[in-house]
C-alpha cells in the first residue's frame, strides 16, 4: 500500500528513522469480558490491522480489566510510561476503550508524550 503523505501515520512510517512504535493498550470492563476474551479479540484485530495498514510495530502491549470510569488504571500508566520511554504512539482500538469523558481523555493525550494517541 502506498504512503499518504496526508496521513500523518503513514507519513511517519514511511520515514528514514524507521516504522512507527506503537504501545497498544487493551481494556475490557468485567473480569467476565475479560474472561472470555469478548471485545479483547475485536481489539486486538483493530489494532493489528492499523499496524500493518502503516507498517509498524507493536513495542509492547497492556491489558486491563477496569471499569472505563476509574482514573486510576495501572496498565494505562504503564502504556504511557512504555510510550515516553520508547518514543512510541499509543494505540487504542477505540475511544471508549481508553476514556468516559474529555478530561480524562486529554489528559491521557498530554501524557503519551511526542508520539501521542492514535485511536
Amino acid at each position: 500500500m502506498p504512503s499518504d503523505p496526508r496521513n500523518p501515520v503513514q507519513a511517519l512510517a514511511a520515514s528514514p528513522i524507521g516504522p512507527v512504535r506503537f504501545v497498544a493498550y487493551f481494556r475490557v470492563s468485567t473480569e467476565r469480558q475479560g474472561r472470555s476474551g469478548l471485545g479483547l479479540e475485536a481489539q486486538r484485530e483493530a489494532v493489528a490491522r492499523h499496524v500493518a495498514a502503516t507498517g509498524g510495530e507493536v513495542a509492547a502491549e497492556f491489558q486491563e480489566i477496569e471499569s472505563g470510569k476509574r482514573a486510576d488504571r495501572p496498565q494505562l500508566a504503564a502504556a504511557l510510561a512504555a510510550c515516553r520511554a520508547q518514543r512510541a504512539t499509543l494505540l487504542i482500538a477505540k475511544l471508549d476503550r481508553l476514556a468516559r469523558n474529555a478530561r480524562f481523555l486529554l489528559g491521557v493525550v498530554e501524557g503519551s508524550g511526542e508520539g501521542g494517541v492514535v485511536f
